[in-house]
């Protein structure tokens, strides 16, 4: 029977919920029409405990454009609650909070988060909470209960179907990061800053921005000179949401190892502090020396210097736990003996036609900023080895993505959407793109093995379907990828 649970029992919740696995949403709304209207709704569910709520009971279908529809379905069409912005969990009596999130499925079959999980919003209208364990994160999250539906855009949203229901917690290792990073947030907004954070700047728990664009969704913040703050969200991150999904919930198993389980947590340090200190610790030691430390081959090929990495932080292979939920990219940096760094940082290839589709703070650039930490661990020549000169965990300067890369990735985007000039010459393909020296920080150049061209004036050259990728215009040109300037890279470092 719908309805027919015990709020003030846990077991009795999940039980309940557990019977949506396999429906959809538009079979929800079918069994609450035809089930009878005059059942009691319990006035825990609706922020007003004084208020009678026993007799008829109307869902309101919210509209298809309404962000949070689906959630809105759930709460009002089988849990009997009406939407409410009380701070309290929603099922108060057990202090359990209600979540529902989408999961994709990839084309070998696996699934993988679809988004960052929303936990409550960050409000620059009054003092922050100092005591995490009094804030209305740890309310939000302390008992979960987490509701993963499968996300098919080719399919209208109400038929999407409901996957898991578990009650999920944060296990103990993941919650005292979890805590460092509210403080750290919290700190930054303390400081007058809020204007200047950014997802990456935290591992598991992020602050992530709410609105649609930086001009109408920000406002002053409470601390400092007031300077205008976009509006953010506390939230777990995508990348931690799939590690909850796969291992948590899918209980897979991997070859990624725990950097902490293995050298101890230091609940004095900060998790980024420990790891650093691993590294530090070796510094003015070569690579050789290194290879030679942790039984490695030194053969100068390019993973060399990454392996050491994990190697320094006690991981055998090179996937470190800590790493994958908080989406860390190890980049080994080899500076020469005159300083300079030779090679640029590249990201991942785009696709011409989806790039095109894209606004700057919704592009899959900007999510790859806000979202990604970087652990740049940094060699320098002697002339005949690379000696360590330390690490750092760096992530982009929130002014500096919102600011020249947000210009150098818009020259792109406009210039691909107008129209690429292409000039054949010596067997050589010219192009118009902006160039390396057209922005500080970043500029596009290819992402494949081999050239590979086929132009409306019929000039074809190399494998298209494996190296090329299609223009709106519709001609293909060599897969191209953004890469961080290594003048900007090099300007970013502590060690050189």
């Amino acid at each position: 029977m719908l309805f027919d649970y015990d709020d003030t029992n846990m077991d009795s919740i999940v039980e309940y919920a557990k019977k949506l696995e396999g429906m959809t949403f538009q079979q929800i709304i079918e069994e609450y029409n035809r089930s009878p209207k005059n059942f009691y709704v319990n006035p825990a569910h609706t922020g007003d405990e004084t208020a009678d709520y026993s007799g008829i009971y109307d869902a309101t279908l919210p509209s298809k454009e309404a962000k949070g529809q689906l959630g809105s379905i759930l709460e009002q069409y089988y849990f009997g609650y009406k939407l409410n912005g009380a701070q309290q969990a929603d099922f108060s009596k057990v202090g359990a909070e209600l979540k529902l999130t989408c999961i994709n499925q990839k084309k070998n079959g696996e699934y993988t988060a679809g988004e960052r999980l929303s936990i409550t919003n960050i409000s620059y209208k009054e003092p922050v909470q100092d005591d995490f364990y009094l804030s209305h994160v740890w309310n939000k999250i302390a008992k979960i209960l987490l509701i993963h539906y499968l996300r098919d855009k080719s399919k209208d949203r109400f038929d999407y179907p409901i996957k898991y229901v578990n009650l999920f917690s944060p296990p103990e290792e993941d919650l005292a990061i979890i805590i460092q990073d509210y403080c750290k947030i919290i700190n930054k907004i303390k400081d007058g800053k809020a204007h200047e954070i950014s997802e990456s700047d935290t591992l598991y728990l992020g602050a992530c921005t709410k609105g649609a664009s930086a001009e109408k969704s920000t406002v002053p913040q409470y601390y400092g000179d007031k300077t205008p703050a976009r509006k953010r969200n506390f939230c777990f991150k995508r990348q931690y949401m799939d590690y909850v999904l796969n291992h948590y919930i899918l209980n897979k198993t991997d070859s990624s190892e725990s950097i902490l389980k293995t050298k101890g947590f230091d609940q004095n340090k900060s998790f980024e502090k420990q790891i650093l200190d691993m590294i530090n610790m070796h510094a003015g030691k070569t690579d050789k020396e290194l290879c030679e430390l942790y039984d490695r081959e030194y053969n100068n090929n390019k993973a060399q210097w990454s392996d050491l990495a994990y190697k320094m932080l006690g991981i055998k292979g090179n996937h470190a736990e800590e790493f994958i939920k908080a989406n860390i990219v190890v980049k080994s940096i080899r500076l020469e003996q005159n300083g300079n760094m030779k090679e640029s940082i590249s990201l991942p290839p785009f696709s011409f036609k989806q790039l095109v589709t894209e606004k700057f703070e919704e592009s899959s650039f900007c999510e790859y900023f806000e979202e990604t930490k970087f652990l740049f661990v940094v060699y320098k020549s002697n002339g005949t080895n690379y000696v360590l000169q330390g690490a750092q965990l760096w992530n982009m300067p929130i002014s500096d993505l919102y600011g020249d890369a947000q210009i150098g990735w818009q020259k792109t985007h406009d210039k691909i959407q107008s129209g690429i000039n292409f000039i054949v010459k010596n067997g050589r393909v010219i192009n118009d793109l902006p160039s390396k020296s057209d922005n500080r920080i970043l500029h596009i150049r290819p992402h494949a093995a081999k050239a590979a061209y086929k132009l409306n004036n019929g000039y074809m050259i190399g494998d298209i379907q494996k190296n090329a990728n299609q223009l709106p215009n519709g001609e293909w040109m060599t897969t191209q990828s953004f890469w961080l300037n290594n003048t900007y890279i090099l300007s970013q470092l502590k060690y050189k």
